[in-house]
C-alpha cells in the first residue's frame, strides 16, 4: 500500500557537492518501507510535480525515514532550501523491494553516487535480521562520499592493501565496506566499484562463490558494468533502476523500460514493476 503523509522535516544535513541528508517524519512510510523502495516528494509547493528519491534509512518505532539526495535541478534545489519543522507532501513507500535469499549468505552490495542509499537501507536490515548474512558493501562515487570516511577496522582478504576507506555506520553495525573512486580520494580503491569486486570475487573458492548474490544501484552504466560481472562469475543479480519519473505509482507509464522475459521483451515501469530488476533481464550481454 503507498500512503500519503505530511512529513515532517526533523534535519537537513549538509555534505560536501551539494549532497544533502533529510530526516523526514512518514511513520506509515517508516513502519512499511523496505530496502529498495523510494518515496515521491513535493519538494516545493511551488513546484507542483514531485521529485523520486530512494530510502536510506528507517526507524519504525521513531517514524522517520533519511533520505540522500545531491542537488540536480529546480527541484533538488528547493528542497534543499527548506528547513527543520516544515512539511513535505510525500508518497510511499513506493516500487517492489530487493529480495533476500537465504542460501546465499555472502550479498555483494554495490552502490554508486545517490545509488547509495538503497544499499545502506538493504545492510541494515542484513544487520537488524538473525541469519546467516556476511554482506560485503562496496561504494563508488566522483564526488565526496556524504559520511566522514575512515579506515576501517575489519579487515577482509582479496581486496587491494590500499583500498581501507569505509563507511562509519557500517563497520558500527559489522559490516565490511570499502570504497572506490577515480578522484584520488585518500583510502580509496583507485578505480570502478566493479574493478574492486574482482579481486574479493577471485579470492573466493567455488564452493564459496556459489553462495554470493550481487545487489546493486546506481548510475545505468555502472549497473550494466556489475550485470556483466555478476555474468561473467555466474551470479545472481538484483538492480535497482534509477528513471525520471512524472506520476510514480504506474498510471502514465512515463518510466517504462525494456525487459526481457521469457514470453520476449516486456515494457516494465520501473516505479511499480521495479525499481529492481533481475539484472539479466534488464542488461543483455
Amino acid at each position: 500500500m503507498i500512503y500519503v503523509e505530511q512529513a515532517k522535516i526533523l534535519s537537513q544535513t549538509p555534505f560536501a557537492a551539494e549532497q544533502f541528508i533529510v530526516r523526514l517524519h512518514a511513520p506509515q512510510c517508516a513502519r512499511h518501507a523496505e530496502p529498495g523502495t523510494f518515496v515521491h516528494l513535493r519538494c516545493d509547493d511551488l513546484l507542483p510535480m514531485r521529485r523520486p528519491f530512494s530510502i536510506m534509512r528507517t526507524d519504525p518505532e521513531a517514524g522517520w525515514i533519511d533520505i540522500l539526495y545531491r542537488v540536480f535541478g529546480e527541484g533538488t534545489r528547493l528542497l534543499s532550501r527548506r528547513r527543520a519543522g516544515e512539511h513535505l507532501s510525500l508518497l510511499g513507500p513506493i516500487g517492489k523491494p530487493f529480495v533476500l535469499h537465504e542460501r546465499y549468505t555472502r550479498p555483494l552490495l554495490i552502490g554508486g553516487g545517490v545509488g547509495i542509499p538503497p544499499m545502506v537501507f538493504l545492510a541494515s536490515t542484513m544487520a537488524a535480521r538473525p541469519g546467516p548474512y556476511q554482506p560485503l558493501v562496496l561504494m563508488g562515487s566522483e564526488v565526496p562520499f556524504p559520511f566522514q570516511v575512515r579506515p576501517s577496522q575489519l579487515l577482509l582478504p582479496g581486496l587491494p592493501p590500499e583500498a581501507i576507506a569505509t563507511m562509519p555506520l557500517l563497520e558500527a553495525w559489522d559490516i565490511p565496506c570499502r570504497l572506490s573512486s577515480l578522484q584520488g580520494y585518500p583510502g580509496c580503491f583507485e578505480g570502478y566499484v566493479t574493478g574492486l569486486a574482482r579481486p574479493w570475487l577471485d579470492s573466493l573458492s567455488s564452493e564459496q562463490r556459489a553462495t554470493v548474490e550481487v545487489f546493486a544501484c546506481g548510475p545505468h552504466p555502472m549497473l550494466a558494468a556489475t550485470a556483466a560481472l555478476a555474468r561473467d562469475y555466474g551470479l545472481p543479480c538484483q538492480v535497482s533502476l534509477e528513471e525520471f519519473m512524472a506520476c510514480a505509482v504506474g498510471g502514465c507509464a512515463g518510466c517504462t523500460v525494456p525487459v526481457h522475459t521469457a514470453d520476449g521483451v516486456a515494457m516494465k515501469r520501473v516505479c511499480v514493476d521495479g525499481p529492481v530488476f533481475d539484472g539479466a533481464s534488464v542488461f543483455l550481454p
